[in-house]
């Protein structure tokens, strides 16, 4: 058997181990230690290869990163500040039509600059913007849908987790992939509130007939004392950690760990944070950032027995040999996401895809960091579509109302992926998008 069919028996094998219930780490290095096994024929071999990828993969100042953001993206969660800025978007947004939905998609902008959690973004707004816009009289589908839709924004507005492992998959810079973030959030952040407005206007059947309430106080001086009061905090914490990186006062690394710091601050300020919880969060970022390395190593050694069997090198002379240009190449990249996509989660179809498309890219003369942004945001699309779409699990998980079925979730999510699509495409045609502040 050649190198070229070892490589992709071993797509194939880890794609059925991992879709049969397997971790994706495992998946990865039980694989990868049986292909390096069959092509030096060497098993002693095969184990010291994995064991120098194991040692390398995270002995770099940048792995800082990964237990500094989600330490603070917990302590932010914990402290309540996304019902804070639900609280505010809803004070200037509530009265529009369609503006529970636009407060949202907003605050979950909002929140997602401070947390980089997909998944903590949907758990916490499902508990928080569902039964209001219910009790507004928008439909289930409609109100789980939005917040499936903005909860992705936690991946796309940085700091993102996904931006991370990318970064560290690809040898770019997570600071860069930060700055370049920024442009696609805001402009998916628009592109949801636009069809927000949209369907609650010509598509009433699907968002229900909701009634604004009647005012929201934003005059007064106790209207802007509390107001201040809930928005500060988040200024505060996204000036640091953005303002920092886009600065250049701060490495990634540094703004992870005065993010955190400031979080912590301020949760204990506010008194939503107690010794106690503090100990708790922190031992849960011990055990997510140990999955995260498990992941990490594992992609490592993924990577080394993908470079032996000359797979990676194969498809990029194939690919260029039929000269499908950037936008052909981008065209079946983006394809093959979406659809690993409805089988897979998200750090599962980058671990396995990102190593076999950066040297076809290379070759092709794409931005690294441009296609980071466009992984992502493809990459995202999977979490709404079935028969996997994690956040859809996770806010029907959330949820308190059983009237309100997993199809009815899904059927609330599409809308919001077909506009996610629409604005891949725009970053697709425009890369200035992402990389314009670079």
């Amino acid at each position: 058997m050649s190198g070229i069919e070892i490589g992709l028996w071993s797509l194939g094998a880890i794609l059925v181990l991992i879709y049969t219930g397997m971790h994706v780490a495992i998946a990865l290095a039980l694989v990868s230690f049986f292909g390096i096994w069959i092509l030096r024929d060497n098993a002693d071999q095969a184990a010291r290869i994995l064991s120098l990828a194991t040692r390398e993969s995270i002995s770099s100042y940048l792995f800082g990163v990964v237990p500094l953001f989600v330490l603070m993206g917990l302590v932010v969660s914990r402290a309540n500040i996304g019902r804070d800025t639900f609280d505010v978007a809803t004070r200037f947004l509530g009265g529009l039509r369609g503006g529970l939905g636009m407060s949202t998609v907003g605050a979950n902008a909002i929140f997602a600059s401070i947390t980089g959690i997909s998944i903590a973004s949907a758990a916490v707004f499902t508990k928080i913007a569902v039964p209001e816009m219910i009790r507004a009289g928008h439909s289930g589908r409609f109100a789980t849908g939005v917040v499936v839709g903005s909860s992705i924004l936690g991946m796309l507005i940085p700091p993102s987790l996904l931006m991370i492992l990318y970064g560290i998959l690809a040898e770019q810079s997570v600071g860069a992939l930060f700055i370049a973030g920024i442009g696609p959030g805001v402009l998916v952040t628009v592109i949801f509130c636009v069809g927000i407005w949209l369907m609650v206007r010509f598509w009433s059947g699907f968002t229900g007939k909701a009634v604004a309430p009647s005012s929201y106080d934003t005059s007064g001086w106790t209207a802007v004392q509390e107001i201040a009061s809930k928005l500060l905090p988040i200024v505060l914490l996204v000036g640091l950690v953005l303002g920092g990186l886009y600065g250049g006062i701060f490495t990634p690394t540094e703004a992870g760990a005065i993010g955190a710091l400031g979080a912590i601050l301020i949760a204990f300020a506010k008194r939503r944070l107690s010794p106690k919880m503090l100990w708790q969060v922190t031992l849960e970022t011990g055990h997510i950032t140990a999955a995260i390395c498990f992941l990490i190593i594992a992609a490592t050694m993924y990577s080394r027995m993908l470079a032996l069997t000359g797979l990676p090198v194969f498809l990029t002379e194939w690919i260029v040999a039929l000269d499908v240009g950037t936008y052909g190449f981008l065209f079946f990249y983006i394809a093959v996401l979406v659809l690993l996509g409805t089988l897979l989660d998200s750090s599962s179809i980058m671990l396995i895809t990102v190593p076999l498309a950066l040297p076809v890219a290379q070759s092709l003369g794409i931005d690294l960091i441009w296609l980071g942004i466009i992984t992502v945001l493809a990459v995202e699309i999977g979490l709404l579509t079935p028969p996997m779409g994690l956040s859809v699990f996770v806010v029907k998980g959330a949820l308190d109302d059983p009237a309100i079925s997993l199809k009815d979730v899904f059927m609330g999510a599409a809308p919001f992926a077909l506009m996610m699509l629409f604005g891949l495409i725009l970053i697709v045609l425009f890369p200035s998008i992402s990389l314009g502040l670079l």
